[in-house]
């Protein structure tokens, strides 16, 4: 019946997509021929992508004497690393993804751009957005291209149909959707093989995401829903956490990783380590044991994928224009200063730069777009003896995951600690980046919603979540 549904959902969805993308062929306009740039002879700094690198880049800039124009594809700035609550219903998705507009309401400096940079070039110094049939092309005297990075499936991009990432609102809220929707299923069903299909839950991938949302899942079926369904008890859910790496969290070193991975089990969770993914389908995961070569499939409902990340195809444009390297995920080789190769006005930061083998941590695009800020406040200050060719040096701040309820690991340094204390500084840590008090006091509220009682405030699912994605992806492949 799902898939019927399904089936009969895409004619009307393509019908909608193609009304709503181009009525007419080749209908997209430019609102004007001549690159637009603000009016003034002030140095007009263009930054694509509003996440911690691109904001942080234009909020340093405040005081300086450019004009900004921001271009972002989302009209808000996404808390990434809060997203797996959102996927499983402990907070709101408001609480994360504050509108950028706002965010900026105080900046006079900055012009925020809705739209989806299609094209950068580097000799006539413009940067093209597009927003469904209105285009409108920027020239730059400086460019930072902080334009993230997206789910990689590492060449099986047909992978994605069955298991979603979670990078974007929408990836979470798919998520959820589809998490929910497992355990509604398995209330309706009387066969027991069915059921135990429904409440398998399979998730590629043990770095932070994926461990932080195999901890909460299991949290959703031996707490949350423990006793809400009259047919049968959530507990029974099978949860698999699946990497091809030998321990669980490897930039958390091996220690924390053991601890981490005995938490999860505790939780119930299968944890199989060594476990290259061969293939992902609509019934199942198989993986090859790096150990052994023997393959093994998993059947279940639900697949997650959180094993990679690639940089933004923009970083590729970029790098072929300058001559320059891009690794395998996209990231682009840049200079000690973050230029890229002879232009020294581009400035390429975040998930999209290959330095010093940095990670792609927030941490990383937040000290880089602040310092690139810097640089470009001192090409434009004529009385500034500061170097405008300063190195970027990285001041590491450490890395935290939650594993469960009250459990978190923490690495600083060469200070680790985990459980209890970890958690309380997870909380601290991550309760301060997130933007506006109003936002701080929901999260706060739903967090201790969450301590207190079993309920979630945030379980709300949709069928258009779950299915949405993959029928506008089907659209575009018929348009195309």
């Amino acid at each position: 019946m799902g898939i019927k549904y399904a089936r009969y959902m895409t004619s009307v969805y393509t019908i909608r997509v193609l009304k709503l993308s181009f009525l007419v062929e080749g209908r997209i306009n430019s609102m004007t021929d001549t690159p637009y740039r603000p009016n003034g002879s002030r140095h007009h700094v263009v930054v694509v992508g509003g996440g911690f690198g691109g904001l942080n880049t234009v909020k340093k800039l405040k005081n300086a004497d450019v004009e900004i124009t921001l271009i972002d594809k989302k009209n808000h700035h996404l808390f990434q690393p809060m997203l797996y609550q959102v996927a499983t219903g402990m907070i709101s998705a408001g609480e994360v993804a504050p509108s950028t507009r706002q965010l900026l309401r105080n900046q006079d400096n900055v012009d925020f751009v809705n739209g989806n940079v299609t094209d950068i070039n580097l000799e006539d110094q413009t940067v093209t957005a597009e927003l469904d049939d209105f285009s409108r092309t920027y020239s730059y005297d400086s460019l930072v291209v902080a334009a993230g990075s997206s789910q990689s499936y590492f060449g099986n991009d047909h992978f994605a149909e069955f298991a979603p990432g979670m990078k974007t609102l929408d990836d979470a809220l798919e998520l959820r959707s589809r998490i929910i929707s497992a355990f509604e299923k398995a209330e309706l069903t009387d066969d027991p093989a069915e059921r135990e299909r429904l409440l398998t839950f399979i998730i590629v991938g043990a770095g932070p995401t994926g461990v932080e949302l195999t901890g909460q899942i299991a949290e959703l079926a031996n707490r949350t829903l423990s006793d809400v369904y009259s047919t049968y008890g959530t507990s029974a859910a099978k949860i698999y956490l699946l990497d091809g790496a030998p321990q669980v969290l490897p930039p958390f070193g091996k220690r924390l990783g053991r601890r981490a991975q005995r938490t999860l089990e505790k939780e119930g969770v299968n944890v199989r380590l060594n476990a290259m993914v061969t293939d992902v389908n609509e019934d199942s995961v198989t993986y090859k044991n790096m150990k052994t070569d023997e393959e093994v499939t998993l059947e279940g409902a639900t697949k997650i994928w959180s094993a990679g990340v690639a940089a933004s195809p923009l970083g590729k444009m970029v790098a072929d224009q300058a001559g320059v390297e891009a690794d395998r995920a996209g990231r682009v080789s840049v200079n000690d200063d973050m230029t890229v190769g002879d232009f020294n006005n581009v400035y390429i930061i975040g998930d999209m730069m290959s330095l010093n083998r940095l990670p792609g941590l927030a941490q990383v695009a937040i000290q880089g777009g602040e310092h690139v800020a810097k640089l470009i406040e001192t090409k434009v200050d004529e009385e500034s003896t500061a170097d405008e060719k300063e190195p970027f040096e990285y001041f590491d701040k450490g890395s935290m995951a939650i594993v469960t309820r009250f459990n978190a690991v923490v690495k600083l340094g060469k200070t680790e600690f985990s459980g209890f204390p970890g958690w309380l500084a997870w909380l601290a840590l991550h309760l301060t980046y997130v933007i506006g008090l109003r936002s701080r006091l929901a999260v706060l509220v739903n967090w201790a919603a969450n301590i207190l009682s079993r309920n979630r405030g945030n379980l709300e699912i949709t069928t258009q979540q779950r299915i949405a994605r993959n029928l506008i992806d089907e659209a575009e492949e018929e348009k195309n």
